[in-house]
């Protein structure tokens, strides 16, 4: 890419008058370079089936051209228009508990449905013939925020089958035996009548089902790409916002779509990223999608929406804006787009503001936005196509998310459980965070995922058995492996191991286990960790059995006669550490500092949250360094190299004290 895009989803449509070159005039004046139109506007250019117009489409990329902005295109099926309904009631999505879906709400349709899916690709079709051609138009997003919305209606359940069908070789004795279904009466003797799933209760089944709903998303996204790569020139990219759980603000890996599968169908990954702000800004929710989209293609990428102000949680402090704005290309980025430009009058997300609120005034926001948009103007080659270099990376996996769904790690009598997969993965990446160590975040299914000099793999449940032999491989070959608690537990079926855990790993990892509890008012022994205060248990504990580890630290309280809790293994030219329970926040960042620095040999750097150092090189092949300051009070680093400051424009000696200020940043640039 040639600049950094600075820009904002623009709903011309929405407006209650027509002020689209005041609009204009107040992106150019903020540096806003590309606007993102179309997506959610399906009925506006669809009155009537058949009758399109595309006229208000047509005057914002023109006016957008003279104004020397660029625009995307976004496929505006996620939202279809209530004809659509009449015609065939079916488009609606039937779902697990709740039936069919009514009309209303966005994306509730069913998107693998005969009838929708030949409207979408009419519309689609009609749309990008008309905008491909427009020079400003520089790529595509396909939907948004993509997922099969939990369709499981009577057409996708016998798709299901069939893809069974194929996985099995048409071998119902093996598929039984290998989700179990002996267990309650469940087994299946007839593809023909096959139950209905969603009333499943045995888990295997039950996870297969949710993986072929991602495979829908991944066909319906490659469908999409084939029918707009008819029309876009070479030079246009295919991109998606891809999103993650959502808890209130992005959280997590995504349950519903398997990012990297799915983003074999774009040309460059996007995603949407959402976070806490004022007090509760961390810049860790945006270092997090942020190291997850740039993994899928390793390669820069886009975002698509993060917010501008938002919600009331939301309304960013002074200089928080331009904190997170610059937060995103530290991790890569190279698009950084606002939802969105002006603040909805009516419908349900009127109070999700935009960058400017209701009135169309500047305020505060818009006045960062400004300052953003222009330093980014003098200093986008500088800092435009950031490559990172990481030696880190975290292992996440949408099937045992979907596996500690189904059988929950701490799981009580009364069938309750607090703790998530996104917990877990959440409280390694936090840790990973805070001390600054950076990484890239992967899946088994990625080619080269091992590729790294440090593996983190948080409650890795279930997997094949290959998986954990290149795990194996991984640490015999010299690699340096951190694992959970719940790691290599069950194969890609959830058959849980009889073999001993964790599979394929005990050697390893010169440990088993075979009994887990929840803890009570247990805390961590270690002479090793030299605990500041009780290193409390939290949530659950397995109770590990060396054959070979070294005892890293032990529980003082637990059933039975284990109490081993954390160990480290020498294996091959490797090294393996397994952590069997969760800590306090607190404990836990000892922990690793002792893990990554001592054991790991992993040079970790003297500053921590809310001192946050990323790093990497520029197109020039120059070594850029952000340092951030996620808090309201002034602090002081000492320069990490001699170089320039770009955004003082001045030269800095290594070692020079630099003062940051509250919700600030400074960015060295070290010619190499």
């Amino acid at each position: 890419m040639e600049e950094i895009l600075y820009g904002v989803a623009y709903y011309y449509e929405y407006l209650p008058y027509d002020r689209l070159k005041e609009d204009i005039e107040m992106m150019k004046k903020a540096g806003i370079n590309v606007v993102r139109i179309a997506e959610s506007t399906w009925s506006t250019y669809e009155k009537s089936p058949g009758n399109f117009d595309f006229s208000t489409v047509d005057l914002v990329i023109d006016e957008m051209e003279r104004a020397g902005i660029k625009v995307i295109i976004g496929t505006p099926t996620y939202a279809i228009p209530s004809w659509l309904v009449d015609m065939d009631a079916e488009v609606m999505v039937t779902r697990k508990g709740s039936g069919r879906a009514i009309y209303g709400m966005r994306q509730s349709m069913d998107i693998t449905n005969e009838t929708y899916l030949y409207h979408a690709e009419r519309v689609i079709r009609k749309l990008i013939e008309r905008t491909a051609n427009k020079k400003n138009v520089i790529g595509f997003q396909l939907d948004n925020e993509t997922k099969a919305y939990g369709t499981s209606g009577k057409n996708v359940q016998k798709a299901f089958v069939d893809h069974l069908k194929r996985l099995f070789d048409g071998d119902l004795d093996k598929m039984n035996a290998s989700y179990g279904l002996n267990y309650w009466s469940n087994r299946i003797d007839s593809w023909e009548k096959f139950p209905d799933v969603t009333g499943t209760i045995n888990g295997s089944l039950g996870a297969a089902f949710e993986e072929y709903q991602r495979l829908l998303v991944d066909e319906f996204l490659q469908w999409q790409a084939d029918i707009v790569s008819e029309y876009k020139r070479e030079d246009q990219f295919l991109t998606q916002n891809f999103d993650f759980e959502w808890r209130g603000y992005s959280y997590g890996v995504q349950p519903e779509v398997n990012h990297y599968k799915a983003s074999q169908a774009i040309t460059i990954a996007g995603c949407d990223i959402y976070h806490p702000t004022q007090d509760q800004l961390t810049g860790k929710e945006i270092a997090f999608c942020g190291d997850s989209t740039r993994s899928l293609k390793k390669d820069n990428y886009l975002v698509l929406e993060t917010e501008a102000q938002g919600f009331p949680q939301w309304t960013p402090f002074r200089n928080q804006l331009l904190l997170q704005a610059y937060s995103h290309l530290a991790s890569g980025a190279n698009m950084v787009m606002y939802w969105h430009w002006h603040s909805i009058h009516n419908a349900c997300e009127s109070y999700w503001r935009g960058l400017l609120s209701h009135a169309f005034k500047e305020n505060a926001t818009y006045r960062e936005a400004v300052t953003i948009g222009n330093e980014w103007k003098e200093l986008s080659p500088k800092l435009v196509n950031l490559k990172k270099h990481n030696k880190v990376a975290l292992v996440v996996s949408n099937e045992a998310l979907t596996a500690l769904k189904w059988f929950p790690v701490d799981l009580n009598a009364a069938f309750q459980s607090n703790i998530t997969y996104n917990d877990i993965v959440l409280a390694y990446y936090t840790q990973l965070y805070n001390l600054n160590i950076e990484c890239d975040i992967v899946t088994p299914d990625m080619e080269g995922w091992t590729d790294y000099e440090i593996l983190v793999v948080p409650a890795l449940y279930s997997a094949p058995n290959e998986t954990y032999r290149e795990l194996a491989a991984f640490v015999e070959k010299g690699g340096k492996l951190l694992s959970t608690f719940k790691t290599a537990v069950a194969n890609e079926h959830l058959k849980i191991s009889y073999e001993g855990t964790p599979k394929g790993l005990q050697e390893t990892f010169g440990m088993q286990y075979n009994q887990f509890a929840i803890p009570s008012k247990t805390r961590l022994t270690s002479e090793f960790f030299s605990f500041e205060k009780d290193a409390e248990v939290q949530g659950f504990m397995e109770l590990l059995e060396t054959d070979g580890a070294t005892v890293l630290a032990t529980y003082d309280h637990a059933p039975g006669d284990r109490n081993v809790a954390i160990t480290a293994n020498e294996q091959g030219k490797g090294k393996a550490v397994y952590i069997g329970c969760m800590l306090d926040d607190q404990s836990f960042s000892q922990v690793f500092r002792k893990i990554f620095s001592e054991l790991f040999d992993y040079p970790l750097s003297e500053y921590a949250f809310p001192i946050i150092v990323k790093k990497g090189t520029n197109q020039f092949g120059n070594e850029l360094t952000y340092l951030f300051n996620y808090s309201e009070k002034e602090l002081a680093v000492a320069s990490p190299s001699d170089g320039m400051s770009l955004r003082e424009k001045r030269n800095v000696v290594k070692n020079e004290s630099l003062i940051i200020k509250p919700w600030d940043l400074v960015i060295l640039e070290n010619e190499q």
